[in-house]
């Protein structure tokens, strides 16, 4: 089996398990603080093991390095928040669909922060995102189809993709460090974050929900982690890109065979409407003809 092969095999999976994260969550049956806070405990532990088997404990990091990433760390445990939260209120087929706006965070970062260019292209994708983002929320659920706030979840599961970009970014500066000891140090923040809050005193009587916290842990982090970083040491660019649009798909597949929630046309088009956007963006998808550059010699982004 070559790299690239296994790459696409490794991302697929690691995918695909993140698509069905919304069951596990909604199934525990738990606070969502405790569910997060368990979540980063069994993928310290998992994690911790990962990271001293490969041999990446050994030397010090420098302070630098390990700021930058306790404060992704900050921002990925907020962003699990949002969107764990958003899960019982938009449901998770939406929640997931909104949540992958995440490219268009990424690129307003981009603009705001690093003087990076706003093509034609990439505002032509930004609309389209934000038509489907109107449908979505102009879209009248049945009221067993959701929880109790169905806006509320949409704005949830949007600050969340905010959260996740912010964490990019500050990932962004940690190039050089090994991927996993970044997950490690997020992870240990996340259990130091979520420890006053956590229900530590009533713990969970019930195997299921130990099972479902520990897979979340141990799976949904630990091994989704190997796999995924795996696949990024073999597989270009946009084969990435192509491969991590499986997490949406199975966790709307997840939702409509788990809890039968069914989408609306209009809610349909909107989720459609922003993977198609998203997509677009992460492979670069061009929309218009460029035209030849002659006057300057730097490349069109």
């Amino acid at each position: 089996m070559n790299d690239t092969v296994r790459g696409t095999v490794e991302m697929s999976a690691a995918m695909a398990i993140l698509g069905t994260i919304g069951w596990f969550v909604v199934m525990s049956g738990q606070p969502i603080m405790d569910v997060v806070f368990w979540r980063c405990a069994f993928g310290a532990v998992t994690l911790l093991i990962i990271c001293a088997c490969l041999g990446l404990l050994r030397g010090r990091l420098p302070p630098r390095v390990i700021g930058l990433a306790a404060l992704g760390g900050a921002a990925i445990v907020i962003n699990w928040l949002l969107l764990f939260s958003a899960f019982s209120r938009a449901s998770i087929s939406i929640a997931t669909a909104v949540y992958n706006t995440q490219p268009f965070m990424l690129v307003g970062f981009g603009a705001l922060f690093f003087a990076e260019r706003l093509t034609l292209t990439k505002l032509t994708w930004l609309a389209i995102a934000f038509a489907g983002m109107v449908l979505i929320v102009e879209a009248t659920p049945d009221a067993g189809d959701v929880g109790t706030n169905y806006f509320a979840g949409i704005v949830m599961a949007l600050a969340a993709a905010f959260f996740w970009a912010v964490a990019a970014i500050v990932t962004k500066k940690l190039k050089g460090t090994p991927p996993h000891l970044i997950a490690l140090i997020q992870v240990c923040v996340g259990v130091v974050m979520l420890a006053p809050f956590a229900h530590l005193s009533r713990l969970p009587a019930d195997p299921w929900s130990w099972a479902m916290l520990a897979t979340l842990g141990i799976v949904h982090t630990g091994l989704m982690y190997i796999l995924m970083y795996g696949a990024i040491q073999k597989l270009p660019t946009h084969l990435q890109g192509s491969l991590s649009f499986i997490y949406p798909v199975v966790a709307i597949l997840v939702d409509v065979v788990a809890f039968g929630h069914r989408l609306h046309l209009s809610q349909v088009a909107g989720a459609a409407a922003i993977l198609v956007a998203a997509a677009g963006m992460n492979l670069g998808w061009s929309l218009w003809k460029s035209k030849p550059v002659t006057a300057s010699p730097e490349p069109v982004k």
